[in-house]
């Protein structure tokens, strides 16, 4: 093989390589992290406890209550003001905890049920569980009204049909690529490496596309986060949200900067490497000049 023929198949399987690894790191958190229901609830479970997320589940679960339960307009806002201090104080106990692992478990399972499934129609979940453990709470701490909560099969839509589609495909995707991608990423550095003409230089590059990979990698996540809360519909904290998303990205942005620290590392590997080879050509040198 020619040293030019060599030296493009270097390039091209290098660059191939620094394209596959964000997309294999991708992959690999769809997969292994945000497919796994243990995985998911281990992130989701903190939540919980996160000042946002329980101010915003408060506000909601109030005006839910308020909707089903009515009063006068001259008690609106007192009853208003003391269900929400009642149930921000059921949002810090123990009971609230195991309603928020229960409800992100029934989440989950749905919708990886619709993403493995040739279902049509949107993903719900029933929150009747949910309810009847609240005005349980409630009734129990002699809250005004509580007995009046209706329990009733209430279904929210944690998936649109429309978007289902969109989403299958691209999990479908990444299940089947979840581990051959960042293993052939790696196999086709190698093979990059051995094949240059330069390997030295070959090395740098890959170590130097590897950085930038990470790093474009983690300006998606961060990018995503943006539009993320930029398309919440009127009403939904964009705190609340944002805390969401940063715990179920959490690992990849930790992968993200695992990928950057190896492409640095390379990167530092091939210039020491390259200045202690001048060096050593610089060193002997002299000794070469008195038999020329």
């Amino acid at each position: 093989m020619s040293p030019r023929v060599r030296s493009t198949l270097s390039a091209a399987l290098i660059v191939l390589a620094c394209l596959l690894a964000p997309l294999g790191a991708l992959s690999t958190w769809a997969t292994y992290d945000i497919g796994n229901s243990g995985r998911y609830e281990a992130a989701m479970a903190p939540l919980a406890a996160d000042a946002d997320v329980r101010e915003a589940i408060a506000d909601a679960v109030t005006d839910g209550i308020l909707r089903e339960v009515h009063v006068g307009p001259a008690l609106q806002d007192p009853v208003h003001h003391f269900l929400r201090d009642a149930v921000r104080s059921f949002t810090r106990t123990p009971a609230f905890r195991t309603a928020w692992e229960a409800a992100n478990r029934a989440a989950h399972d749905a919708v990886m049920r619709a993403l493995r499934s040739d279902r049509e129609g949107a993903v719900t979940i029933d929150l009747a569980p949910v309810t009847e453990l609240l005005k349980s709470h409630l009734t129990a701490e002699n809250v005004p009204l509580a007995n009046r909560i209706p329990v009733e099969h209430t279904e929210i839509t944690v998936l649109r049909a429309d978007d289902l589609a969109e989403l299958r495909k691209g999990f479908h995707m990444f299940e089947v690529a979840g581990f051959w991608l960042p293993a052939a990423a790696a196999a086709l550095a190698v093979t990059g490496v051995l094949v240059a003409v330069c390997r030295r230089r070959a090395l740098l590059a890959t170590g130097l596309g590897t950085a930038l990979g990470a790093a474009l990698l983690g300006v998606a996540v961060a990018v995503g986060r943006r539009l993320t809360i930029a398309e919440l519909p009127p009403g939904v904290s964009p705190a609340a949200v944002g805390a969401v998303y940063d715990a179920l990205t959490d690992t990849l942005r930790l992968v993200s900067w695992a990928l950057a620290a190896l492409g640095v590392a390379v990167t530092l590997t091939a210039l020491l490497t390259a200045a202690y080879a001048r060096h050593r050509r610089a060193s002997a040198a002299p000794a070469q000049a008195p038999g020329e």
